[in-house]
């Protein structure tokens, strides 16, 4: 079984940064905290406020410059989606990434650019990891679900960064270590009792995979029809598997096919019913339990950052 995304997640080092200028901040292996990843980055856009755009550019494209620190840097780029600036990745600079999408199908751009123009914060994606001084989106075993942070640099372009969510400094991993053991939990325990027994129990809102945070389990067949649920009992026994996000995204095909190919992390959007339904970025976990069906749960990004995470409307 592919178990590389938790593999990634555990392994990577990220160097870190923080404080409120670029030219205190912290340097080493530390920990990031979130508010150092969304001060860090609106230095950087006050940076190019005052240095002027090219100057900040050719600033955040340097490997050796004050906004890069290793696995930590910012990049930029301009709502249509145009790669400005990238320490690591300099051969992209100047294409159009618009459509871009994470190993599993997010359209990361997109929704950095959404949120940038709506006055920036947080989003959640997989990407991969930095090694030997470069970046390599075609090996998607180096995927780990990130926090970044995106801030408007000007009335056309941003400004980002990101952290691995082991290496982040404070409560943040916590929901989303528990959303992997309540997967796993639930896999074995799928595997040991037979699919109708753990149909019952992960569709029981009291039950075991209902936890007092109301987070929960769900179950699919591969053909994408819901099996199992704790609050979607009126959906079981419907497909679901053409159902888009406001991005273009088919999550549930999306999450079938991480689970199909070993299981692990995916991030995708989903309506947030503590936030009136309001679509959210969602860190999702999924494992197989047979040939026939599979498992999975998921955390909201604002379960992460303890702030509001919906995105703003209307969502393109």
């Amino acid at each position: 079984m592919e178990r590389w995304y938790l593999a990634g997640m555990v392994c990577l080092l990220v160097l870190a940064a923080g404080c409120s200028s670029p030219g205190d901040q912290k340097t080493g292996e530390e920990n990031i905290t979130q508010g150092d990843l969304a001060d860090l980055v609106r230095d950087a856009a006050a940076y190019a406020d005052t240095a002027g755009r090219d100057a900040a550019l050719a600033e955040f494209g340097n490997e050796s410059g004050r906004f890069s620190r290793g696995a930590l840097y910012v990049y930029a780029y301009d709502y249509d989606g145009t790669l400005l600036a990238h320490p690591y990745e300099t051969e992209e600079v100047g294409t159009n990434r618009g459509n871009w999408t994470d190993v599993r199908g997010l359209p990361v751009i997109r929704i950095g650019a959404h949120t940038a123009a709506n006055g920036g914060g947080f989003i959640t994606y997989l990407s991969p990891a930095r090694e030997f001084g470069s970046i390599d989106e075609s090996a998607g075993n180096t995927y780990v679900p990130k926090l970044g942070y995106v801030f408007p640099a000007g009335e056309t372009w941003w400004v980002a960064s990101g952290i691995s969510l082991s290496e982040a400094a404070g409560p943040g991993r916590e929901p989303v270590s528990a959303m992997v053991d309540l997967v796993e939990r639930g896999a074995a325990y799928g595997r040991e009792h037979g699919a109708e027994a753990a149909f019952s129990e992960i569709s029981n809102r009291s039950g075991m995979f209902v936890d007092p945070a109301d987070h929960y389990l769900y179950a699919y067949d591969y053909n994408g029809t819901l099996l199992a649920h704790p609050h979607l009992q009126a959906s079981i026994g419907t497909s679901l598997i053409e159902r888009e996000d406001p991005f273009g995204m088919e999550n549930i095909r999306a999450l079938r096919d991480t689970a199909q190919s070993g299981g692990g992390f995916i991030v995708f959007v989903w309506p947030n019913p503590e936030q009136e339904n309001r679509e959210e970025l969602k860190i999702g976990y999924v494992l197989p339990v047979d040939d026939t069906w599979w498992v999975g749960s998921g955390v909201y990004l604002s379960e992460i950052t303890g702030e509001d995470a919906s995105f703003p409307s209307p969502v393109p």
